[in-house]
């Protein structure tokens, strides 16, 4: 790690910004510490709980025990796909990376503000690492589903499985772009860090995490499906659940939503980053 490290020592925020391809290319010149602060990102999250880095298992599997117990007792959705655990589980994952993952890379630079103001390194490496942490972690948690799906007598391991990590480094780069877009506003009005999380919960209710789309009326239908997160739920569920590919054009909004908020979070970020680093 350290040679990547050691081969940028200064950087200025000062100067004047690159173009966009320039600026993308930060996140490679700087891998060594993006790989450090991911370690970080994983590890210190759990740091003063008795199970650790176990919660990264723990916590969807009993987030979707709960709602199993709840919709497949009192609301008994009907799932063509069944069983009902797996689909369950397969979208509460991808939601909950999301969401997490805006969440830590849109705050991840006013919290690091002591470390930018003594140390001359890029300030979005902090978010992207931040983006790039929730995708391991997504890997990490599949882990769980696997098993499940393992010793379920209705379920299967697919071998699409292992297709997963192509929408994985697709919602990464989602999350690294809204996450600095999130931060670029944050510096300024920290209230948005509030207003994203609620923002970000709506999102995630917009999509069949939990319920199948059959459920929903006709007349709600069009709020889920202009939903750009509803094509990386439909890829992952495919390969994860379904053992199918989603639509192609899935996997075209997929890859351009990806493409074009990371690209805007960063120029955004590197137009702003003059002004935020004085309020730092």
């Amino acid at each position: 790690l350290m040679p990547a490290m050691t081969q940028l020592s200064y950087y200025d925020s000062a100067q004047a910004r690159r173009p966009l391809v320039s600026e993308l290319r930060n996140f490679w010149d700087y891998r060594g510490l993006i790989q450090l602060l991911v370690v970080r990102d994983l590890t210190v999250r759990y740091k003063r709980s008795a199970l650790g880095v176990w919660w990264t298992l723990l916590n969807p599997l009993l987030t979707s025990a709960v709602l199993w117990i709840i919709f497949s007792n009192f609301f008994r959705f009907e799932i063509d796909e069944a069983p009902y655990v797996v689909f369950l589980l397969s979208g509460i994952l991808l939601a909950t990376s999301f969401a997490q993952g805006v969440n830590a890379a849109g705050s991840a630079i006013v919290n690091s503000s002591g470390v930018l103001s003594k140390v001359h390194v890029p300030a979005e490496v902090f978010s992207f690492a931040s983006a790039l942490a929730s995708g391991v972690n997504l890997l990490i948690t599949v882990v769980p589903l696997l098993i499940i799906q393992a010793v379920h007598p209705q379920a299967i391991v697919p071998w699409t499985v292992v297709l997963v990590v192509i929408p994985t480094l697709a919602l990464v780069m989602l999350v690294a772009g809204l996450g600095l877009l999130v931060a670029s506003a944050a510096v300024y009005f920290y209230d948005v860090l509030d207003l994203t999380n609620v923002l970000i919960q709506l999102v995630t209710y917009l999509i069949p995490t939990f319920y199948p789309l059959s459920i929903v009326p006709d007349r709600f239908l069009v709020f889920i499906r202009v939903n750009p997160l509803l094509a990386y739920l439909r890829v992952f569920r495919g390969f994860v659940f379904e053992g199918t590919f989603a639509a192609p054009v899935e996997f075209a909004v997929m890859g351009a939503t990806s493409l074009t908020v990371l690209a805007l979070g960063v120029w955004v970020f590197s137009r702003s980053w003059q002004k935020l680093v004085v309020l730092l």
